[in-house]
């Protein structure tokens, strides 16, 4: 538990202050903009945490074979996979890039966006996309470090960034009225100062890993490698992301008050569970680097101690999101608009109760993925995104459920994926491991 407490916390707190970047964006546009440009910069949060999802699952799969690689001491293999992953992800980042921005106008009504919220969505999304290639950098570099044992790094550089993009985001919304775009410019670049500073960073401080060397090239086994647990990975982050974007969709279709709503809820939402995300993510790492090491019994006594801190802390964050759901959401949109602050209330206080369903899901993922079965972390984010989709259209469409049925639909989707989880790994075990 201390080991993976230790590598862990520093991660969780780079993510918290990552998540500082929309949140920033959240509360400034919505205490100086208004509900409508709320409504716009949180529907494109979800298409923006749909996108990047890709380049994140492939740092992630990435991630996995560097560990292995570090815990089987294997030097060369590891430089080769670092080389095949960053021309892999460089790739598919300028792919994205060009049909995002090529496709923008048909992403918007894809979304279903309100006459009204759509010059404001496409304006802060003409901006945040430029963003692209900082991403990149940041969770290439930020995965490389963290698969290596060091968390420290990648925390510092957010921290700086995080910061700057809260400064940037008050001088730029409110200081020089630059709008939603303004909001945007700040947050792209922030995300170019952590991307660019951690790439410097680790070309200087570790140049073993990233200088050419003789006998080390561009091979297509290694790219196969990393294609084979990156993919699906990725599609595994992809599926969560796009239910999340259908969701979204349904959401939209409800009005400006439940988009605006959603829009606070969501990051409230997404700040209370990243924690126990991140240490799953952590555990996925500690997971991959003993069983590169074959160290069985180390993974099997990981896996009672996260558990354990997993359900305590996620029961924790469920009480306080419950008791306090009311004042979360003044922190993002004026007490005024009281229909606003109720149904963000409602979503908080249905969701917020079971964050230790999804605490599990995270950690069955971390564990697959790093046990080198990527394809049953798919199939577990199948369940759980396909029934809460299901069940929101579903359920919506009743009108005694109305908007409810969507909040509802989540800690259902997320009690079958565990239960799923869990029962194969009852079954499958020891043969895994």
């Amino acid at each position: 538990m201390k080991s993976m407490l230790r590598f862990a916390v520093p991660i969780i707190l780079g993510d918290l202050l990552q998540q500082c970047y929309n949140i920033a964006d959240t509360v400034i546009v919505g205490r100086f903009l208004g509900a409508d440009a709320l409504a716009a910069v949180g529907s494109a949060f979800s298409l923006m945490t749909f996108l990047t999802s890709v380049i994140l699952g492939l740092a992630m799969g990435s991630g996995t074979v560097f560990s292995m690689r570090f815990g089987q001491k294997d030097m060369g293999a590891l430089k080769e996979g670092i080389l095949a992953s960053f021309v892999l992800l460089g790739v598919v980042t300028a792919v994205l890039t060009i049909l995002i921005f090529t496709g923008i106008d048909w992403i918007i009504w894809f979304l279903r966006t309100p006459d009204n919220i759509k010059p404001l969505m496409r304006e802060y999304l003409m901006v945040i996309f430029g963003g692209m290639a900082g991403i990149f950098f940041y969770n290439f570099f930020a995965s490389l470090l963290r698969s290596l044992g060091n968390s420290v790094v990648p925390l510092v550089f957010l921290a700086v960034s995080a910061f700057l993009n809260i400064g940037l985001d008050l001088w730029f919304v409110a200081g020089l009225d630059r709008g939603v775009a303004g909001a945007a410019q700040a947050t792209v670049i922030s995300q170019y100062v952590s991307g660019i500073g951690i790439a410097v960073y680790t070309w200087v401080k570790a140049p073993e890993l990233l200088r050419p060397e003789k006998g080390v090239r561009l091979r297509l086994n290694r790219i196969r490698e990393i294609t084979g647990f990156s993919a699906l990975t990725c599609l595994q982050q992809s599926i969560m992301n796009l239910g999340i974007l259908a969701v979204q969709g349904l959401v939209n279709s409800f009005g400006t008050t439940v988009m605006a709503a959603f829009a606070a809820a969501v990051k409230i939402d997404a700040f209370a569970y990243l924690p126990v995300q991140d240490f799953g993510n952590a555990f996925s790492v500690f997971v991959a680097q003993n069983f590169g090491a074959g160290k069985k019994e180390r993974i099997r006594e990981g896996i009672r101690a996260a558990v354990r801190v997993s359900v305590i802390f996620s029961l924790l964050v469920s009480l306080a999101v419950f008791l306090f759901a009311r004042p979360l959401m003044t922190l993002f949109i004026d007490a005024k608009e009281a229909a606003v602050v109720a149904e963000g209330v409602r979503y908080l206080r249905i969701e917020g109760s079971f964050y230790f369903m999804i605490g599990g899901l995270f950690l069955l993922y971390g564990l697959y993925r790093a046990l080198g079965k990527p394809g049953m972390s798919v199939v577990l984010t199948v369940v759980s995104l396909g029934v809460r989709v299901a069940l929101a259209y579903a359920l919506s469409s009743i009108p005694a459920a109305g908007v409810v049925g969507i909040w509802c639909s989540v800690p259902i989707g997320w009690f079958l994926a565990d239960a799923l989880g869990i029962g194969y790994y009852w079954k499958k075990g020891k043969k895994l491991l």
